[in-house]
């Protein structure tokens, strides 16, 4: 029987009661499937429930073959070694023994003679020099990223759980993990918002308020879908206002139409021309008959506000997100950055930046490239005054905003909205709420604390707080910004930056993001 995975009405709720996930049914069979949503609406909890690390509230999941999750969460326990993270240590340890002469008879019915070779052949096929004594917290995210990966191939499973496997991966390890997928010949599940990644998908599944719809074909053709799903939405939208005008235009007309009546029954019982029992009969009448048509048109109204409330709810769930940017004022000649002959890093002995010079004037933009531990965050710390160099100078000569991965500027115990207003001294709280809605952080959204975000939820946090200033600051310094956005957020900082005016120093393995926000220069710190 082939390898499959079956989730009946499946549901799952936070500790707090807050449902997340709600009666899902889907299936998976081998085949490469892309789960795509915004962040927040339980990509990683549905890999988990697959996997069994969580339990649903509610439904059923039914497994047919083997899986295995790439460990993210997992990659920073103390002490972990990379035999550890691949579930082996007890096996080497056995065939240490066969090679000391000290493993029992029963041991050596049990050893794997072929496990070290098996290994070392994971590694090198996910780029990885190391062996399994390493210690995992001697090496890079993109390192750990690549040993999760390796502890896959080693698995050997049917189906492939994979949850953002090519965020911290240089290009070079985003290309493996792309000739993974192309060479299995099971079945993979892969969260991701990574579009290069999504266009190797055979089908795509969408996470939404609304539940989850499956999209055969790649991203693009997900994408083309989407916006016809859009499209359609917005024609609801303008379909559902219209029948909410008319309903209101004919309520007004009957009300309108009850006062001329009441007015003119008035006038009649005042002259006393007709008997009053006779009047009494025709109020009677006309209240009754008011009574039936208010009530209608009362029910008309509430159906067609519910209708427009419907129809707007599934344009803001299916439309992309927005963000609008003040200009910075920036002008075209102005030296914004300057490194002459500048040398630093964390170790003195060894420093990763030697004698670097780079001008950045007006609103250039730079990339900063090369794999893997060749110093492109370092550098942005030297940059930012987050290290001091060890030779050389650095010159900034605008205002400037910092966005790195980890979301370092804000503080997790504190709330989005005085997140903004500790990083945007002399901004009020009113114009602290108006900046977050912009980022889809709306009402009591902004008053969510840091530690409660999601990571894309927390990027976008910070996004708020770096560019939603008036103006906005001359240079933006950007680390891996992409790396826990979801494709909503990715694609809204494209059309952010596009409308952007200033400078702008990133540093990305993303090509659709590079290719998108137009890079003049290039630096590389390669070899």
């Amino acid at each position: 029987m082939p390898a499959s995975i079956s989730l009946n009405a499946l549901s799952w709720s936070t500790p707090d009661g807050t449902p997340l996930l709600t009666d899902l049914t889907l299936a998976f069979g081998p085949e490469r499937t892309g789960i795509v949503g915004r962040n927040g609406t339980g990509k990683s909890t549905l890999l988990r429930l697959v996997a069994g690390r969580l339990a649903p509230t509610s439904g059923s999941v039914t497994v047919t073959g083997s899986l295995a999750l790439m460990r993210q969460e997992a990659l920073e326990r103390p002490g972990e070694t990379i035999a550890d993270l691949f579930g082996v240590r007890a096996a080497l340890d056995l065939l240490d023994r066969a090679e000391a002469g000290t493993a029992t008879v029963d041991d050596l019915a049990e050893a794997d003679w072929t496990l070290a070779a098996r290994i070392e052949a994971a590694l090198l096929r996910c780029g990885l020099s190391a062996g399994p004594d390493t210690p995992v917290a001697s090496l890079s995210g993109g390192q750990r990223s690549r040993a999760a990966l390796a502890a896959m191939i080693l698995a050997a499973p049917d189906i492939l759980l994979l949850d953002e496997p090519t965020n911290n991966l240089d290009r070079a390890g985003r290309a493996a993990v792309i000739d993974l997928l192309r060479g299995w010949t099971g079945g993979a599940v892969i969260a991701s918002h990574d579009r290069e990644l999504l266009e190797e998908m055979d089908a795509i599944v969408e996470l939404t308020s609304l539940g989850a719809a499956r999209y055969g074909g790649s991203y693009s053709e997900y994408r083309a879908r989407k916006q016809t799903e859009l499209d359609a939405a917005a024609r609801d939208l303008v379909q559902a206002e219209t029948v909410k005008r008319e309903a209101a235009r004919r309520a007004q007309q009957a009300a309108e139409r009850k006062t001329r009546t009441d007015r003119m029954g008035r006038k009649v019982r005042g002259t006393g021309s007709q008997p009053k029992m006779l009047l009494d009969k025709a109020r009677e009448r006309s209240e009754a008959s008011g009574g039936a048509g208010t009530r209608l048109r009362e029910a008309r109204r509430q159906e067609a506000e519910a209708a427009v409330t419907s129809a707007r709810d599934k344009v803001e769930v299916l439309g992309p997100l927005k963000m609008d940017l003040p200009p910075t004022g920036l002008p075209a000649g102005k030296t914004v950055l300057r490194l002459d002959r500048l040398t630093g890093g964390h170790d003195p002995d060894a420093p990763v930046i030697r004698d670097l010079d780079l001008v950045l004037t007006g609103p250039e933009r730079v990339v900063i490239a090369g794999p893997n531990g060749s110093g492109k965050t370092t550098l942005l710390k030297l940059v930012t005054g987050q290290l001091p160099p060890q030779a050389g100078r650095v010159e900034l000569s605008v205002d400037w905003g910092l966005l790195d991965q980890h979301v370092g500027l804000l503080d997790p115990g504190e709330t989005l909205r005085d997140a903004f207003l500790r990083l945007n001294p002399g901004t009020d709280s009113q114009a602290a709420h108006a900046a977050l809605a912009r980022f889809r952080f709306r009402a009591g959204d902004a008053l969510r604390r840091v530690s409660d975000l999601s990571g894309g939820e927390r990027l976008r946090g910070g996004l708020a707080a770096v560019l939603g200033r008036t103006p906005p600051p001359g240079l933006l310094i950007l680390d891996e910004p992409t790396n826990h956005l979801d494709l909503d957020g990715i694609e809204a900082l494209e059309s952010a930056l596009a409308a952007y005016d200033g400078a702008v120093l990133v540093v990305s393995h993303d090509r659709g993001f590079l290719g998108s926000l137009g890079p003049l220069r290039t630096v590389d710190l390669g070899p």
